[in-house]
């Protein structure tokens, strides 16, 4: 046994090696979250629905969706001489990758370090604070029904 893996605290679990999605920048997660909102939609679909927002030229959408395309995160289809975009990934695939990729490269792989720092930094309404309860009353009886046992 390495001294590495007595060093780690039991709760850090190993950082994954799995393939990632490409990470995105916060215009690309803009344009990204309008086509999983519009399920398919032109350049000039979401561009209209881009300068609800900002101002930005029709090139620079056009352009984007293309990386999005290029990163595995859309597909598209031509239509005449219009492009079609679509997710190619599912919202909640994509969330999972992009936190998984903070998760092992911000905080060690610890889920708790993550959790821990959202809820010391981030205002929790009494809302979310009781469905974070629910969420953790679930995964206690998965984790019982699987024969894990109490936590």
């Amino acid at each position: 046994m390495s001294s590495r893996s007595v060093d780690r605290p039991a709760r850090v679990r190993k950082m994954r090696r799995k393939p990632s999605l490409a990470p995105l920048g916060e215009s690309e997660m803009e344009l990204l979250n309008l086509v999983w909102e519009s399920g398919r939609a032109s350049v000039a679909d979401i561009h209209q629905l881009a300068l609800q927002k900002r101002q930005v030229a029709y090139t620079t959408i056009m352009s984007q969706l293309k990386k999005l395309a290029d990163k595995g995160y859309l597909g598209f289809q031509k239509e005449g001489s219009a492009y079609i975009y679509s997710a190619a990934r599912r919202p909640d695939d994509v969330r999972h990758s992009l936190l998984s990729n903070i998760l092992d490269k911000v905080f060690g792989g610890s889920a708790l370090e993550m959790v821990k720092s959202l809820v010391n930094n981030e205002p929790i309404s009494s809302e979310d604070y009781a469905e974070m309860k629910r969420l953790i009353e679930e995964m206690q009886i998965r984790q019982q029904e699987r024969g894990g046992g109490s936590w």
